[in-house]
């Protein structure tokens, strides 16, 4: 029988998935986000076989020296930029992830937050609760279509792709950059691929972005990618807060150089910039782009079975290096 660590509480269809495997589990009493002291504290008390950790868990050397009988990582999410794979590689720990099964939710959550930025719908009802409703006016709250717009695209990867068909259904012309083109998608939709990043900013009138978070994309959409941005443009990311520096989005919407934003992570999370909930025009959510019961029960039957693989002797199906 395998002891496993899981560093908080996951719907219970993965816990019941790895005891019904007859492994031993044991779940953070902690209704929140462990430290670093109190994971090693933790993962110290057993000899773990394996670890069930979220995004917010950061796993290092250290962390992997509190636990050297783990022979898993199991990261409950798709990125795994929370743990570095590099050293785990070099112990041959195993690293895996749960992608594909959050992909149409976090495209759906995307797409909703565009449809409420271009129809001002947190204005629409912040203004309506304040009691200034006073009946139709012609110019009230007004908005934009989305089949008048040109939805830009930063990586084309499963919810990119999945979001440009949303787009497509919309009505709406379709840019997109990735670090290779797909010609698969731009038959399918007629989206136009381009080459330089900077041309995207320059064109479209709302920007989504889903590119995992690397050393290349820290901070992709910069203060000076920012300002290429229309006055009438709207920035979305879902993806990974780093990728957007933060500080400079504020800026840029002090100024009004741009109409408006919706963010769902944060780059240092769970903190905000300063200034940023100052802004009636900018949408911030909880990262919760994924958190749909189905979708958050998937990601813990997948990060288990990752487990339950790799105690058997099997390669997991979702192995990250």
């Amino acid at each position: 029988m395998a002891k496993i660590y899981v560093t908080r509480h996951i719907p219970e269809v993965g816990i019941d998935m790895l005891k019904d495997a007859g492994h031993e589990v044991e779940v953070s009493k902690k209704d929140g986000v462990l430290g670093k002291e109190e994971l090693i504290s933790a993962l110290q008390e057993k000899p773990y076989d394996a670890v069930l950790c979220l995004l917010t868990d950061q796993i290092d050397a250290e962390v992997f020296d509190a636990v050297p009988t783990a022979m898993i990582f199991a990261n409950y999410a798709v990125g795994f930029n929370n743990i570095d794979v590099e050293e785990a590689t070099k112990r041959k720990i195993t690293i895996t992830n749960t992608p594909g099964v959050l992909t149409e939710t976090v495209a759906e959550y995307t797409f909703s937050l565009i449809l409420s930025l271009l129809h001002r719908i947190p204005e629409a009802d912040a203004f309506t609760r304040a009691g200034k409703y006073e009946g139709w006016a012609p110019e009230l709250l007004l908005g934009k279509n989305i089949a008048e717009s040109t939805i830009g695209i930063l990586g084309a990867g499963r919810i990119g792709q999945q979001v440009v068909k949303h787009a497509y259904n919309f009505g709406a012309k379709i840019i997109y950059n990735d670090i290779k083109q797909n010609e698969g998608l731009e038959k399918e939709v007629g989206a136009v691929y381009k080459k330089d990043i900077n041309d995207v900013f320059k064109e479209a009138d709302i920007i989504s972005v889903h590119v995992p978070l690397l050393p290349a994309t820290h901070h992709l959409v910069s203060k000076e990618r920012l300002e290429l941005m229309k006055e009438s443009a709207f920035l979305i990311n879902t993806s990974r807060g780093p990728v957007v520096d933060e500080k400079a989005l504020v800026e840029v919407l002090r100024a009004g150089r741009i109409r408006g934003a919706a963010l769902d992570v944060y780059e240092h999370e769970p903190k905000l910039a300063p200034g940023l909930i100052e802004f009636p025009n900018v949408i911030i959510t909880p990262h919760i782009a994924s958190a749909t019961e189905s979708t958050r029960g998937k990601m813990a039957e997948l990060a288990a079975q990752n487990i339950i693989d790799m105690l058997k002797g099997k390669t997991p199906k979702h192995v990250v290096q």
